[in-house]
């Protein structure tokens, strides 16, 4: 299969503009009163939003903030999760009962509305954010670790690391995680991608960052206000936001049938 890269390249672009964001030339808290609602042009590139203030700067922004939180709620989310549901599958008894009941429950909450509620009790910021999506982003991850666990913890390698005495926690870290670290890496990918459309519906109800911080959801809502006069100002992160979350679903299931092919060459070659 040929690697995608133009999802690719928007991928990287992401990341840079996120990471270098800090140290280019920007001002995107600057107001200019002589440029209210100005369309693009030469003067901008993405012209200026409601207040006066350039949209392009925010735009590089609000990728920041995306990036940040997504990586923050991803990394954060796929420990937890795969260490739950690992050392569930693995010792398995009456843990394992409750870890089932308890995903099972957080599993009947739609997750977004499970984070709404969150991010509304402890206030609006980037901090919350992360907490209120990490909170519901393990379920996932822990489901997927327990099955992907059952299916391997029956092994030979297994049975004779046990055999010799091995601990836990090395058995887990050794020789378990491995084998099932392909479906969750997929997992973590489409999760960043959950992550970003997450972060902007919380930002555009008011409970993700606040200004003058910019965010992709709060510039579509900011901008949506004069949809009918000056589109842009909705067009540009509504544009940004689609090309991301679109690149990195296509590169997680890029991964996904590569990692499904290698799983199924070296099952054939044993």
């Amino acid at each position: 299969m040929k690697r995608p890269w133009l999802p690719m390249a928007v991928c990287l672009l992401w990341a840079l503009l996120a990471i270098a964001g800090s140290w280019l030339p920007l001002d995107p808290n600057q107001i200019h009163l002589d440029s209210i609602l100005l369309a693009p042009g030469t003067g901008a590139i993405l012209g200026y939003d409601d207040l006066g203030r350039p949209i392009l700067d925010r735009l590089i922004l609000g990728a920041r903030t995306s990036f940040l939180v997504a990586i923050w709620v991803v990394s954060l989310s796929a420990t937890i999760g795969i260490l739950i549901g690992t050392i569930s599958a693995y010792i398995g008894g009456w843990l394992d009962l409750v870890i089932v009941r308890v995903i099972d429950i957080f599993m009947a909450f739609p997750g977004i509305l499970l984070a709404i509620a969150m991010a509304g009790i402890m206030g609006p910021g980037i901090n919350n954010v992360v907490i209120a999506l990490s909170v519901v982003g393990w379920v996932g991850f822990a489901r997927l670790a327990r099955a992907q666990t059952l299916s391997v913890r029956e092994r030979d390698h297994v049975a004779a690391a046990i055999s010799m005495g091995t601990r836990t926690h090395r058995i887990i870290f050794r020789h378990l995680l491995p084998l099932i670290s392909a479906p969750l890496i997929v997992e973590a990918t489409f999760g960043v991608a959950a992550v970003i459309i997450s972060e902007a519906g919380l930002s555009f109800l008011g409970l993700g960052v606040q200004p003058p911080e910019s965010s992709w959801g709060s510039m579509i809502r900011d901008g949506a206000r004069y949809m009918l006069v000056t589109p842009h100002m909705v067009l540009a992160p509504g544009v940004a936001l689609m090309l991301v979350v679109l690149s990195v679903n296509l590169l997680g299931d890029w991964l996904r049938d590569v990692m499904d092919t290698r799983i199924r060459q070296t099952g054939t070659d044993k």
